[in-house]
């Protein structure tokens, strides 16, 4: 959720608020009536929709930013309490937006938003304030921690990755303790990851990919690209005229949404063909490219030594796109560790 475009929830608070406040009724109501309102509203929508996992109800929200935010989250969290007398929960609230009293003044853009994470259990509450101190690193402003109820002004908050993010705080925080030796519930094995990933590929042999990068009539650019490191590369050699771009900065070589990519990397239909030592890691990488939208990304079955194990050339056509004098070649790699900083 984009922290600019409130979702249908905080459309309808707003909506409320508004209709509430200029309506003429018999007795008229007061702006603390409607703000009592709306947040036993938003805490009974928040409890409808909650998740349960290990027995224990858990919800993230964002609701439009209003006066005096936090006052207004601790109301909410009163509702919830009051509806919950006996039952296990932890949720999440956050403002988003400016909030009325920085709309229109300077610097306004900056003012920190309310967050308040709130609970039955404190050591739920507390897990979570743990776990919320690495999302948020460099936007908390302020933190008041009450044992069953966290307080924070946290800048900019809204955005999808925030909302993600509370929900794994609070996923991780309620779960039943597991025996270390067994498998959390929904991780995979290494077995499980790879079957998943080569299910996305069209793998090809050693000689279907010499063939397609010596095609003239391939019906698009056809690059071979060797994500081993160094030593391995050394010590068992290579394909000359293969790019060497080691596995720790393929995605930011070539997604073409990145300042870091490649110049040739400015299209999506590349026919990235991947190679490692045996074809494993190059299935894995592959697959992280189809994340990135290059569907036509591959590798070959066994890798570099499948490659001379069928006897195919040391050295293949550079790719078409790159004259000689910057052929990547195995013995002076283009790409190296000082060229990796902080990622990219």
């Amino acid at each position: 959720m984009s922290s600019s475009e409130p979702s249908t929830d905080i459309v309808v608070e707003r909506t409320l608020i508004q209709s509430s406040a200029t309506a003429f009724p018999t007795n008229p109501r007061t702006l603390a009536d409607v703000r009592e309102e709306v947040a036993q509203s938003l805490a009974l929508r928040m409890i409808t929709k909650a998740r349960t996992i290990d027995g224990v109800r858990i919800g993230v929200h964002f609701t439009f930013s209003k006066k005096d935010d936090g006052r207004f989250l601790r109301l909410v969290t009163s509702h919830i309490r009051a509806r919950l007398p006996s039952s296990r929960y932890l949720f999440a609230i956050a403002t988003t937006g400016a909030s009325p009293a920085s709309r229109g003044t300077r610097g306004g853009n900056r003012t920190s938003n309310a967050l308040v994470i709130c609970g039955s259990d404190e050591d739920d509450v507390q897990r979570a304030v743990l776990l919320a101190s690495s999302k948020f690193l460099g936007r908390v402003d302020a933190v008041q921690n009450t044992g069953t109820l966290l307080a924070a002004s946290v800048r900019h908050i809204g955005s999808s990755y925030d909302d993600a993010a509370l929900w794994d705080v609070l996923s991780k925080s309620v779960r039943t303790p597991i025996d270390p030796l067994l498998p959390p519930p929904g991780s995979r094995s290494i077995d499980q990851l790879l079957s998943d990933a080569r299910s996305k590929l069209e793998r090809m042999t050693p000689r279907q990919a010499y063939d397609a990068l010596h095609d003239p009539t391939y019906p698009m650019p056809v690059f071979l690209v060797d994500i081993r490191p160094a030593s391995q590369r050394a010590r068992e050699g290579g394909i000359h005229g293969s790019l060497i771009i080691e596995r720790n900065v393929l995605e930011w070589r070539f997604d073409p949404r990145c300042e870091a990519r490649l110049a040739i990397a400015d299209r999506y239909d590349l026919k990235i063909i991947i190679y490692c030592q045996e074809g494993y890691t190059s299935s894995l990488a592959a697959a992280s490219l189809h994340e990135l939208g290059l569907l036509n990304a591959t590798d070959i079955v066994g890798g570099f030594a499948a490659w001379g194990a069928a006897g195919l050339p040391g050295q293949i056509r550079p790719p078409s796109t790159i004259s000689d004098e910057e052929s990547y070649q195995i013995s002076q790699p283009s790409f190296d560790s000082d060229d990796v900083i902080d990622g990219v």
